[in-house]
């Protein structure tokens, strides 16, 4: 199609979606369109387990249940735009015939990444080109949801590319942080991190680089980045189809660790091995959560991936988590990387193998003056740059051959032989390691042009595929988290003074972010999710017994509040 009306064809089918979605929720049942009542908060708040009980000996109604999350996904969608899909009038039927209400998860509303496939409905990935498309059947991942007694009834907020802190694109608008609308939720998942926020249960989403658990760090929920092959990924759709240098996978998402840690049991036990062929058959082993809260730890402290350090907001938020374990009577010390694995060339050699087709494939479903995403400008721009240029991750950013990529993937084992090897060393032997999830809170809106590049701290995980989990820590106070000297005065004490950490600290500012969550990420060995949601409740607990210095507060995190 000429580039005029293709165009003019983007913007009748943006319009078109948009209505469609308007449409949707005002058709809804008067009762979705009430106020949130205390008995709504109340179901809200209570941990899905006892809910799932309380549907199975019919002392709750799944129809009652869904009507609560529909009134809280309509309010979520008015302030922060974070809905694509509304499933809601299905989900009632599927209620009365599809969904197994005898499951592990029976009458518990769960939220989809736009991504996900789902019978009658897009996944068009917020490309113009892949809309008024839907599906002919459910794809596996959201026929388990059914077969375990779960309830799809929307679908999330994304950016175009999949390739984003950011979840924004042309056919759905900008997704806003629930905390500070000017800010992003974080992406690729943001929509979920957004709804979840504000009173959303469980959700799924995808990770190649960080995509659930920036998302989960800046909106102030928690989430878990499982290995691959340890949560099922069949039946969705993809920006990216045929990239395996960094496998993207699909992992929960949830409002309390509680949750969290019932929804992935819960899938698990499943044997979801039996809907896609690509999981591994690992039951769920509950000695090895167990065992992980019943010791004194040894936790490994990476404070600064060595590329960009924290802010002053985040390096706060870990020295806190930091006090209260070490109260609690765990040993913390400082990591020192592996010499020939550490995390820059852990970050050159992943941004290499995610875009080694130059940046091609999120590309060719955009329609002609279709907007991308302002960080997947920057990487097609600089995979296009002539050669040679002088920066590392410039000069070895661009397409690759066959012969190239098969190097890159020997370099990627190599890399995780050495982290293997270190990890099991006498000298190391902890029982996971303590970081940030990224150098920053929330970023604001187009930030991705300058700090495309500030994603360390969770791409390093994914090249090796470690599972690791967020928990939210605090929130940014404009007084204590202020910086003390310009940013690029900062960074030159800290001997950072180059353009990953000034992309990424240039929009620091402790007073427009001031309410902004905070958070640290635990990291654990591959496959083993268990002791890392373990873990993550030992780090929880210590939180909340710890006393603030200043304050003289317990350091428990503060949901936002439902209204």
């Amino acid at each position: 199609m000429l580039p005029p009306f293709d165009y003019l064809s983007y913007r009748r089918i943006r319009k078109d979606k948009q209505q469609e979605r308007t449409l949707r929720f005002a058709a809804l049942p008067s009762s979705y369109h009430l106020r949130i009542t205390d008995n709504d908060k109340k179901v809200i708040n209570q941990p899905i387990e006892e809910l799932v009980h309380d549907v199975q000996d019919s002392a709750a109604s799944p129809h009652d249940i869904l009507r609560v999350y529909g009134k809280v996904a309509k309010r979520a969608q008015e302030r922060t735009n974070c809905i694509t899909e509304v499933l809601l009038r299905d989900a009632e039927s599927w209620l009365d015939s599809d969904i197994n209400l005898k499951g592990p998860l029976a009458g518990i509303p769960v939220s989809l990444k736009d991504s996900i496939n789902v019978k009658g409905f897009d996944t068009s990935v917020g490309y113009a080109s892949l809309a008024g498309r839907p599906l002919l059947e459910d794809g596996p991942l959201v026929k388990l949801l059914k077969d375990a007694g779960a309830v799809p009834y929307v679908k999330t907020a994304l950016p175009i590319t999949l390739l984003s802190f950011e979840s924004a694109n042309g056919l759905w608008g900008t997704c806003r942080n629930p905390h500070v609308p000017a800010y992003s939720p974080g992406g690729s998942t943001g929509g979920e991190g957004a709804l979840l926020a504000q009173g959303g249960r469980i959700g799924i989403g995808s990770d190649v680089a960080g995509s659930v658990r920036v998302p989960a760090a800046w909106s102030g929920i928690y989430s878990l980045r499982c290995s691959t092959g340890r949560w099922p990924k069949a039946g969705v759709n993809t920006s990216m189809p045929g990239q395996e240098g960094v496998p993207s996978v699909f992992s929960p998402m949830a409002r309390t660790l509680d949750d969290l840690t019932y929804f992935t049991r819960a899938i698990i036990g499943m044997q979801p091995w039996k809907y896609d062929h690509s999981v591994h058959p690992i039951v769920w082993r509950n000695d090895l959560e167990s065992d992980a809260q019943n010791k004194p730890l040894r936790i490994g402290l990476m404070s600064s991936d060595g590329v960009i350090p924290p802010t002053p907001a985040i390096e706060r938020a870990l020295s806190t988590t930091v006090a209260a374990l070490t109260e609690a009577g765990h040993t913390i010390s400082e990591i020192t990387t592996p010499s020939s694995a550490d995390p820059f060339t852990g970050l050159n050699l992943a941004a290499q193998l995610l875009n080694s087709d130059g940046c091609h494939h999120f590309n060719v479903p955009r329609r002609s003056f279709e907007p991308s995403d302002p960080g997947a400008l920057q990487l097609a721009r600089i995979a296009h740059l002539p050669r040679p240029v002088t920066a590392t991750l410039i000069r070895d950013f661009g397409p690759k051959s066959a012969a190239q990529l098969w190097t890159l993937t020997a370099r990627r084992e190599a890399f995780r032989a050495a982290w293997h090897q270190w990890w099991d060393a006498e000298s190391q032997q902890f029982d996971f390691i303590l970081c940030p999830v990224n150098a920053t809170p929330a970023l604001p809106h187009n930030a991705m042009h300058d700090a495309v590049s500030s994603c360390g701290y969770t791409f390093l995980w994914n090249l090796l595929d470690y599972s690791a989990g967020v928990i939210p820590v605090g929130h940014v106070d404009a007084g204590r988290d202020a910086l003390v000297a310009p940013y690029k005065t900062t960074l030159k004490r800290l001997g950072a003074d180059h353009g990953l950490a000034r992309g990424a600290w240039k929009h620091y500012d402790s007073a427009k972010m001031a309410g902004l969550p905070t958070a640290v990420q635990v990291v654990g060995r591959r496959w083993q999710e268990e002791h890392v949601l373990g873990y993550m409740a030992v780090v929880e607990k210590a939180l909340e017994e710890y006393l603030d210095p200043q304050t003289g507060r317990s350091c428990r995190y503060t949901l936002l509040e439902i209204d």
